[in-house]
Formats: C-alpha cells, structure tokens, sequence
C-alpha cells in the first residue's frame, strides 16, 4: 500500500491551498494604486489615511502566530476558514465605507486573515503524500510574493478604470471563492496538540509586536527621535523580554522558545528576516523609478498599470521555480536552496544598479529577483518543518512568516529614510535622487547577501527526508493501516 500513488484530491488540495494564500497575500497591494487618492476619497488627512496600510501591517503580525497556535490546537482548516471568513468581512466592510474609521476596520479584518499561508503550509504537511510535500509547500510559501505581484497591476486597472469600492468587491468575491473551494476539498488535519490556549503569552506578544512595528513604520512620519517613537522603542525592550520570560515558565506556551532556539529553527528565522527585507526593497524601488517623470533623467514616466505590469513576471516566475526549488531541496538540502535563492537575489539588485535606463531592464531584474525569491520561500518551510515535531508545525511557520513581516518592515523603514535623505530639486519639489535609488538597490543586495551568509550556520541535517525514509504522514499512514 506504501507504493500507491497519490490520491487525486492531493492536486485539488494544492491548488486551493495555493489559491488561498495567492488571495490574501493581494491584501498587502490591494490599496497601494488608491493610497495618494485616499486623503480625497475619505476626507480625512494624509497621515491618517496612511492607517489604512499600518493596520494591515500590525493585525497581521498579531494575528498570524496567535492562529498558527490556534490551527495546532483546534485544527488548522477551521482556523484557515475563520481567516478566509475575515478576510471576507474586512473586504465588504472597506467596501461600503465612505469614511476613514470603517475603512480602518476592514483593513484590521483583512489583516486577521494573514495566517492562511502557514496554516495552508502545516496542513500540506499532515495531508499530503511525501512525494507532494516539497513542491507544494514551496508553491504556497512562494504565494505571498506571487499574490504581491500579480495584485498590483490588477489593483491598478481596477482603480484606473471603475469606482475605488471595486477593488474590495472584488477581494471579497474572491475570499468567498477561496472559503468555498476550501470546504469542499481541504481535509481537516488530525494531528493536534492538546492543553490550553497561552491568552497572557498572546497579549504580551501583541503588545510587543505593535510597539516594534509601529516604530519602525511610523518613525520616518514621526521622527525617530520622537517622544513617541523612542518610547515605543522602549517598550518593545521592556516588554519582549517579559513575554520571553513568561513563555519560558508556563507549561503551555504560545511559542515554545526552546523549540524555536534550535540551532536549525533560531537561524532560518534570522535568514528569514534579511530575505524579507531584500524581497521588499524590490517593491519600493522599481514601481517608483518606473512612475517618475522622465525629466528627472532617471524616471521613466509610466503609469501606475505598467509599473504592476513589469513586476506581474516576476509572480509567474516564482511559481514556476518552486517545484525547482522542490528538485534542488531534495538533492542538496533546503539549506542549498535558501543560500542560492539568497545570491540570485543580490545578483538582481546588482544588475539593477546597472540597468535601470529601460522597461525591459526592470522586466529581466524583477524576474531575477522573484526566481531567487522563489527558491528562498520554497526552502524555508522545509527548514522549519524539518526540526518540529508535527503538533507545532503551524505555529513553527507561522513564527517564521512574522519574521519575514518584520524584515519587509524593516526595509521599508530604512528604504524611506535613504530616499529622504538622497533627493533632488525638481520643479520645486524634492524627490529622491536616482544615487538614492541605486543605495537601497546595494542595501537590498547586502541584505540578500547576509541572508546567504546566516544560512550558512544552519545545521547540515536540514536535508528533507526522502519519501523511502521519511516518517509517514497521518494521510499515508493511515491508508497503510
């Protein structure tokens, strides 16, 4: 029975998992062609419309290790619909607002779905054959860059072409779609974890994580000498270590810290936040140069449909390299994997500061960089689920998801301060010099390269196990009994 072949519902499974993830990743550039307009849009100024992006931001980094825990408690598909179900909710509430406090709302809601990816990852683990098990988790980690890509020129046709609330129609039809493809072909997982649910570990965590965040993507707009700023700063110091503390001595922790400092997990996480930082960069720079007037002489003066044009690519290409990220995880390891992801994506940002005079040269550099994007997305999950035991596997990668939040964080932070910082007069107005460009572009590269030089350390036996050797999972298990 052990040679059987797969049962067919394993590519349905894939496929809405996929989907799934490829959904709610859209939420994170689903406003970004209306952000300009929405000072206008909800009659409310620009410093609080920018809420509309941070509440995402910071629902998100809450709710996704809080749900992995959840998912590893009382089943990770009744947590992925519960997410697909908010994701639904915030969308509709977006789209009958017409003020700034329901938008805000809906943000928050859509935010709260952002767990679908490592929920979606563990439940390939517990249902899928081994054979299936790389390339499919490699496709659904890849989903969060490919939905990024493929939304923003999406997003901006819609914009340019019908009312602003399309966009969130639109996103709730197809969080409806994916809740509706998920209840007829996602079987829930029965690998659990028993005992009760660490509801002062959550708090503290929250409160950590919104005070880091909120500093780090408001200190430009506040300054980061601020009273607030640095206060905020102040209380993620003293607050993360209280919540350390606390996991260590409760029985039943949210995050099981001594889990998450072997060696094998402690520093793919680490790896995990340069590579979302280097994936980040990407986003900030090329739509930019693309959209300046050609009159800076280093703009390109394109709209915002062509810009979401010339990165939709780089979407496709990670989800035609996560079954060769698959290939190259089973013959060497998802350490080799993650370490040539990691230098592909420094190769792109070097060859950027090179070309940056054409569209085509951003075609062929955002390909470059969602090729080394898809190889590091599609190992880590290997990583991580290679040094957990099954009952924490949702909660191991929906860890290593946040870290990935905190780098792309990070780098927009650092990036909004360099291109402050590096500008030139043009029309009265300062912009951003294009040596400002070409700084976050080798910032990105360093980032990539340090990513590469971290997963170095990561212990030689985080090869995957074979499907000859590996442990069979409940799903086989099971058809063998």
């Amino acid at each position: 029975m052990s040679d059987t072949p797969a049962p067919p519902r394993s590519n349905a499974v894939v496929a809405v998992l996929a989907l799934a993830g490829i959904v709610v990743s859209l939420m994170q550039t689903l406003v970004i062609p209306i952000v300009p307009e929405l000072p206008r849009l909800l009659d409310a100024p620009a410093s609080d419309t920018a809420w509309a992006v941070t509440a995402t931001l910071l629902a998100a980094a809450v709710a996704t290790p809080v749900v992995g825990r959840l998912g590893d408690m009382v089943g990770k598909r009744r947590m992925l619909l519960v997410s697909a179900v908010l994701l639904v909710a915030g969308s509709l509430v977006c789209a009958l607002s017409e003020s700034l406090v329901p938008m805000i709302i809906g943000r928050v809601l859509q935010g709260l779905a952002s767990g679908v990816i490592p929920l979606g990852i563990s439940i390939m683990r517990d249902v899928l054959p081994a054979e299936r098990l790389a390339s499919a988790t490699a496709l659904m980690s890849a989903s969060l860059g490919i939905g990024g890509a493929l939304g923003l020129p999406a997003a901006a046709l819609i914009a340019d072409n019908f009312d602003w609330h399309t966009l969130f129609w639109t996103s709730a039809v197809l969080g409806a779609a994916a809740t509706v493809l998920v209840v007829l072909f996602v079987p829930e997982s029965k690998v659990r974890t028993s005992g009760r649910f660490d509801l002062l570990g959550a708090a503290g965590m929250a409160a950590g994580l919104i005070c880091l965040l909120l500093a780090i993507s408001k200190g430009a707009d506040w300054g980061w000498t601020s009273a607030t700023t640095l206060g905020l700063f102040a209380a993620t110091a003293l607050i993360l270590p209280a919540w350390g503390w606390w996991e260590l001595r409760t029985s039943q922790p949210l995050v099981d810290l001594r889990t998450t400092a072997r060696r094998q997990v402690l520093v793919t996480n680490l790896a995990s936040i340069a590579v979302g930082f280097a994936m980040f960069a990407m986003s900030l720079v090329l739509p930019q140069l693309l959209q300046l007037p050609e009159q800076t002489g280093y703009g390109l003066g394109r709209s915002m449909l062509v810009a979401g044009l010339v990165m939709a690519p780089s979407g496709l290409v990670m989800m035609a390299t996560a079954p060769v990220s698959a290939a190259v995880s089973r013959a060497r390891g998802p350490k080799v994997t993650l370490m040539i992801g990691a230098l592909i994506v420094a190769a792109g940002y070097g060859l950027n500061i090179l070309l940056m005079s054409e569209v085509w040269h951003f075609v062929l550099v955002s390909c470059v960089i969602g090729a080394g994007i898809g190889f590091t997305y599609g190992s880590m999950p290997a990583l991580i689920m290679a040094a957990v035991p099954a009952s924490e596997t949702a909660a191991a990668n929906s860890l290593n998801t946040l870290m990935r939040s905190i780098g792309t964080s990070t780098a927009s932070a650092i990036a909004g301060v360099i291109l402050a910082q590096m500008t030139t007069n043009f029309g009265g107005y300062a912009l951003p010099s294009e040596n400002g460009f070409k700084v976050v572009l080798a910032v990105g590269a360093g980032a990539a390269l340090l990513a590469f030089a971290v997963a170095s350390f990561i212990p030689r036996q985080g090869v995957p196990p074979t499907p000859a050797t590996e442990p069979k999972t409940p799903a086989e298990a099971a058809a063998k009994s």
